[in-house]
């Protein structure tokens, strides 16, 4: 891919492959902004010194229309202007395009105020996510409360996270190092201490760290929320069961009841889980339970990288049918119980005291309840 190396002033430094091109869009807006505005304010001061009134009786001859003039300060700027949208449109799609399977994926949850990270590996991290240098990641992005907006400035990066979707972002790191990531969305009290780092490593030493301290992969926790819930009584493995089979679902087209096909995403599958009656599989009754309220986003995250994996090898595990039900929910990087993580409405969650619970508050009190069994 091209890299563009452009210096705009005041600029955070580049380092992801999409940075120098919108830089480079964003200095063609500069250049054109300052070129027509100095050509604009030259002209007014010289019609007005050159066709000034020199005596008081003098009138104005007048003057007639050009076609030429018109068509050419008609044309000039429509050219200009759809530079900027061919470019600009081109630059967005290229932020915004899908992406092959051989990029990293990564969930992001975001919650008053923190960003959550889960790696399919199983790490997951608090307002820190480190990936490698050189490869494609894409972050699968939810809230559990309001409206955030993921903003890395040194990738040129921004997009808002919004309740009840699923919002996209790919960035591929061009640099090691450390940069800032922020929530460009006002969110409440604490908006300005939702922050954090992209940490970007160098492969050999991003495998080394994947490889200490891993807990469950989500599809190995999505397995266990999927028995838990009941879920397996009607979504068999082994025969038809009152629900549809799961085994390879994942991206397929599915026929729906009144004709309509749609393909079994990830927003797809989540409302199929929290608002089952919108949209029913043909040749099966509308007979699921509405899981609204009773799985929280992380949960249905777990339950869609579970549904993804079957019929595939699941990290952490030995297969889709043996993902792998030992061990607890794990910990962050930096020993954190994410499970303990809670809103504060007058400051921050400070995520090295997330382990202990607030006065009043019972031991293993949480902010969320997991689901009962169905």
């Amino acid at each position: 891919m091209l890299l563009f190396q452009v210096w705009v002033p005041f600029a955070p430094e580049q380092a992801s492959t999409v940075a120098g091109e919108v830089d480079a869009l964003y200095l063609y807006l500069i250049a054109i902004t300052i070129f027509f505005s100095t050509l604009i304010t030259a002209l007014i001061v010289y019609f007005a010194i050159r066709y000034r009134r020199r005596d008081p009786a003098e009138l104005p001859r007048p003057v007639a229309g050009s076609m030429k003039l018109e068509t050419l300060w008609t044309v000039i700027p429509l050219l200009i202007a759809m530079t900027i949208f061919v470019w600009g449109a081109s630059v967005y799609f290229k932020l915004y395009r899908p992406l092959n399977d051989d990029a990293i994926e990564i969930y992001v949850v975001g919650k008053q105020w923190m960003w959550k990270f889960q790696h399919q590996e199983g790490q997951r991290e608090i307002n820190e996510l480190h990936v490698p240098v050189g490869s494609r990641v894409k972050l699968t992005m939810t809230t559990e409360d309001v409206i955030h907006s993921f903003y890395v400035p040194a990738f040129r990066i921004k997009s808002d996270v919004v309740p009840g979707k699923y919002t996209y972002a790919w960035f591929e790191a061009t640099k090691t190092g450390r940069f800032y990531l922020f929530c460009a969305e006002y969110c409440g009290t604490n908006h300005s201490g939702m922050v954090g780092w992209i940490v970007v490593m160098e492969p050999t030493e991003y495998q080394a760290w994947l490889s200490g301290g891993a807990s469950e992969s989500p599809a190995s926790q999505g397995q266990k929320l999927f028995q838990d819930l009941g879920c397996a009584s009607c979504h068999r493995a082994d025969t038809q069961g009152r629900g549809p089979m799961l085994e390879g679902v994942f991206g397929q087209q599915q026929q729906l009841e009144n004709g309509e096909t749609i393909v079994a995403d990830e927003a797809y599958i989540r409302e199929s889980i929290v608002n089952p009656r919108a949209k029913t599989v043909a040749g099966f009754q509308q007979i699921m339970p509405t899981y609204q309220g009773q799985v929280n986003e992380e949960q249905l995250l777990y339950l869609i990288a579970y549904i993804r994996s079957l019929g595939t090898p699941v990290a952490g595990g030995t297969g889709a049918g043996a993902a792998g039900t030992t061990g607890g929910t794990g910990t962050t990087t930096t020993g954190i119980q994410p499970d303990t993580q809670r809103s504060n409405p007058i400051g921050a969650t400070d995520p090295r005291r997330a382990n202990q619970p607030p006065a009043g508050a019972t031991q293993g009190q949480e902010n969320r309840q997991s689901p009962p069994p169905q």
